[in-house]
């Protein structure tokens, strides 16, 4: 696979958060919570979507990490949760199943349409073509690890969310309280072990699949 300078790689992950969280937002409205909109969150500016551990912690420790080992940096990251009041909502509950799964599926979306780039690019000679396909590999790759990373079911993520709006209510009050400890856990998991990559592997390669099939390259 083609490198794709290692700027818009941030930039692409950049847009993969930003719209990540603004579907979330999304959603939300029209569930009949207005609270992002009314605090501005409802943006593509990415200055507003900025979190300190997903956007600029996690990150570094990634681009650092693969400095030391002399590897190419795998990119993900998470922008700032946009505000959701569920007490806004028509149907909580439901409400909050849905806005949770929003943010992953514009992920699957943007690696589907990465896919869709990826056979213009397989179509296209010399250095346009392949900086083309460099692009939509990185854009495939950042967007299905932010979906698989996003629907683990652990809380603060959105996987956590729809596991709670699904539990009978004193469960999901007692998994409720797991959240303080939640993103500790995301964080080992990230960082000790191999899960997220074991998990991205067979999404990324049907994506992949998805951009290449019939075009007998």
């Amino acid at each position: 696979m083609e490198v794709l300078p290692l700027a818009l790689e941030l930039v692409i992950l950049a847009a993969a958060v930003v719209l990540h969280e603004v579907g979330h937002g999304v959603v939300a409205y029209r569930c009949g919570d207005s609270t992002a909109a009314e605090q501005g969150r409802l943006t593509l500016n990415p200055l507003r979507h900025v979190d300190l551990v997903g956007t600029i912690l996690l990150p570094g420790l990634l681009l650092a990490t693969a400095w030391m080992t002399g590897s190419h940096p795998m990119l993900f990251g998470w922008a700032k949760p946009v505000p959701v009041n569920a007490r806004r909502m028509h149907q909580p509950r439901r409400d909050m199943a849905l806005v949770a799964v929003a943010g992953p599926l514009v992920n699957l979306t943007l690696a589907a349409l990465g896919a869709l780039v990826l056979r213009i690019g397989i179509g296209t000679d010399g250095h346009t073509g392949a900086m083309i396909r460099a692009g939509a590999y990185a854009v495939i790759g950042i967007n299905c690890a932010l979906a698989v990373l996003n629907l683990l079911p652990i809380l603060p993520l959105d996987g956590g969310r729809i596991v709670a709006s699904l539990l009978p209510r004193g469960l999901a009050r007692s998994y409720g309280r797991l959240e303080r400890v939640g993103l500790v856990v995301v964080l080992l998991l990230l960082t000790q072990t191999s899960i997220l990559m074991t998990l991205v592997r067979p999404v990324l390669r049907s994506f992949l699949q998805l951009g290449t099939i019939g075009m007998g390259r």
